[in-house]
């Protein structure tokens, strides 16, 4: 009788192992996607224009490493195109996405964002710009990308107290920077950091003071995707808590500014960010 209940014990372990096992196991690849036009953090890859490249994508290739889970980064189009293709479950993962209230019915932010951008503002060296704070900024005429994704809060703070300017890319932002048609300029630090050096504007431009806007880069996995479970969610966040004190994400970034730099001193083109 004790045998038999030790044996039915021993089984029931064993099934339990083993259903741990096919869990932690059952995603052997992530497909993952995300701005093609974003870097320092993501952008296309010139020597293969099917795949992406830049800091999220080495941070997250470092991260499937550690969990033994292969990862493919393609490019799927545009930011919305990319979005549609996780939400459909046709890829598994978003890379770079800020916090969409209007997405959690499709998919699972992981926590904490692989990055935050920080929103600084930027100057022609010269500036007499007086800035303490954002509130300071509303005496002067700003300019701001039309592709860049503020949280919420600043976004409505900026509609309702700042002038703005948009511009269709931060190229186009920085240019009207340096002929003196607008006081500044609200870039990422990196992506700002990438733009000057690209554009040969690093000795005219400089970045002023504290970030005025903190936006988190999150993953995000889809609700279709096969890969979505407790295991893969709970290592991602742990892998993701970690980063931070490795100091990883810091050299992965720095690294990418200049290898978008020399991207753009190779080929000649116009960032187009």
């Amino acid at each position: 009788m004790a045998f038999g209940r030790t044996g039915r014990l021993l089984a029931c372990m064993v099934a339990l192992a083993s259903s741990q096992a096919m869990a932690a196991g059952k995603c052997e690849k992530l497909v993952a996607t995300g701005s093609p036009d974003a870097p320092p953090y993501s952008w296309q890859d010139p020597k293969d224009s099917r795949h992406l490249i830049g800091a999220n994508v080495d941070l997250l290739r470092q991260v499937a490493d550690e969990l033994g889970v292969r990862v493919e980064v393609l490019h799927a189009g545009r930011r919305e195109q990319a979005l549609e293709e996780v939400r459909s479950g046709r890829m598994d993962l978003l890379l770079d996405t800020p916090m969409q209230v209007g997405q959690l019915t499709a998919l699972d932010y992981i926590h904490p964002p692989l990055q935050l951008n920080e929103y600084l503002v930027w100057t022609r060296q010269d500036s007499t710009l007086d800035f303490d704070g954002p509130a300071d900024l509303a005496r002067y005429q700003g300019s701001l990308s039309e592709k860049a994704r503020l949280t919420p809060a600043f976004e409505a703070f900026a509609k309702s107290q700042l002038k703005l300017v948009p511009a269709q890319n931060l190229t186009q932002a920085f240019q009207k920077l340096v002929l003196g048609q607008v006081d500044y300029v609200l870039a990422g630090r990196y992506s700002g950091m990438a733009m000057t050096q690209s554009l040969g504007m690093s000795n005219d431009l400089v970045a002023r003071g504290l970030p005025v806007d903190r936006p988190g880069l999150y993953l995000a996995v889809s609700h279709n995707s096969a890969c979505n479970d407790a295991w893969l969610r709970g290592q991602l966040a742990k892998k993701l808590t970690e980063l931070p004190i490795s100091g990883a994400s810091e050299s992965v970034l720095q690294r990418n500014v200049e290898r978008w730099k020399a991207q753009m001193q190779m080929t000649g083109d116009a960032p187009k960010q």
